[in-house]
């Protein structure tokens, strides 16, 4: 089972073809979302590497990703920092440390997390990737 999104090919060149995906959320669709503020829609791009198929710039495709590369990334972006945000918290705390240093400190745990997780994103990058069927 694959996670897939509805898209449309804005470029393609030798190595990629971009695909534009309009992420909205789940009230996007209700007849009162331009008068809410809580309905919003992104546009996001893609890059998929290019599989010498037909494609044609403006072709409606389906953007498609494992479902375990979903899982992965889940664990990734948030379970592995939740986790890392309570083991400081709770060691700092167990340590004798006052609570606003085990606090900070657990947010600093999180944050050079995130920096580990961005100075690694082009070796992610390579194990994230995304296929494109037609429609």
């Amino acid at each position: 089972m694959d996670i897939s999104h509805s898209g449309k090919i804005t470029e393609i060149t030798p190595q990629f073809i971009t695909v534009e995906i309009i992420s909205s959320s789940a009230c996007s669709s209700c007849h009162a979302a331009s008068v809410c503020s809580l309905s919003e829609s992104k546009v996001k791009t893609v890059q998929v590497p290019f599989d010498f198929r037909d494609w044609s710039v403006g072709e409606e495709v389906e953007v498609c990703l494992k479902k375990t590369m979903g899982y992965k990334a889940v664990w990734i972006s948030y379970v592995v920092p939740l986790l890392v945000l309570f083991a400081v918290l709770m060691g700092a705390t167990k340590a004798g440390a006052g609570e606003l240093f085990s606090g900070l400190s657990a947010i600093a745990a999180v944050a050079l997390y995130y920096l580990v997780i961005y100075l690694l994103r082009n070796r992610l990058r390579n194990e994230y990737t995304f296929y494109i069927n037609k429609k």
